[in-house]
């Protein structure tokens, strides 16, 4: 039988630490080496909230920088959690490489670089194997694959004007800003329609239901199709930090999405 009391085990914290730090280092430290002109025009850039704003010079050695931090934890996984869990280790490393590097670079392939933020889930799929758990239902992945493709989205939607600056094609380049947001209100309202009927969870649908208002009047009334300014993309991205923080706290307290009705 798995454990119950995973969380108890230093394995679990390993875990925690690599898909924390090492893992999240070459997300995003191989997107901000492979997306270095881009990033340098992004005026939304150069923090702690949206991202670095570095140098050619500055980025020169991540990829090695990279290697040095992932390697013994690949190791280490590998031994401990055997083939099953090299192979999603490899095949998470993989994804990131052809996301950002010619010839496939799918960062500037739409749709493929939005249907690629599945990769992101796989870090569930990786704290189940590691620490022997029970497999997480299809209607969860599901949910968790779409909310990483709305996510996905309102990043593209505030870069539309320096992803054009260096051609740079995104789907929110290639189809426009309003169209933008209604894929991405529909995926709210996807969202919101399995939280609520799939999982009873009236908490988390209600959050993103009252979001999807909000789109609704960010494209009729306020912005329409109008870029945020730099002050109204930090109040955002604040917001979206802090919901995602309470959202946590909520999905580990109640549970429910471990917990499909049909």
């Amino acid at each position: 039988m798995p454990s119950t009391h995973f969380w108890e085990k230093p394995l679990f914290w390993i875990g925690l630490f690599f898909v924390t730090f090492p893992l999240n280092f070459l997300v995003y430290g191989l997107n901000d080496f492979t997306d270095g002109k881009a990033d340098s025009l992004n005026p939304r850039k150069g923090n702690y909230l949206f991202g670095a704003r570095l140098s050619k010079k500055e980025l020169a050695n991540v990829p090695w920088q990279i290697s040095i931090v992932m390697i013994p934890f690949l190791a280490y996984f590998s031994y401990v959690g055997g083939v099953e869990l090299f192979i999603l280790l490899l095949f998470m490393v993989v994804i990131n490489i052809i996301y950002n590097y010619k010839p496939f670079r799918l960062k500037e392939r739409p749709p493929f670089e939005i249907l690629i933020q599945v990769g992101y889930v796989f870090t569930a799929l990786f704290s189940i194997l590691l620490n022997d758990l029970e497999m997480i239902s299809w209607q969860t992945f599901l949910y968790l694959t779409l909310f990483a493709f709305q996510a996905h989205i309102a990043g593209e939607i505030m870069d539309i004007e320096p992803d054009k600056l260096v051609g740079k094609k995104t789907t929110a380049v290639f189809i426009g800003r309003k169209k933008s947001k209604f894929l991405m209100l529909f995926l709210l309202l996807f969202e919101a329609y399995i939280l609520k009927f799939w999982f009873n969870d009236w908490v988390l649908s209600s959050f993103l239901a009252a979001f999807a208002l909000w789109l609704v009047l960010d494209v009729f009334i306020f912005f329409k199709n109008k870029p945020y300014t730099l002050k109204q993309m930090k109040i955002f991205g604040f917001a979206i930090n802090i919901s995602a923080l309470i959202s946590m706290a909520w999905v580990l307290y109640s549970g429910n999405l471990l917990h499909p009705n049909f």
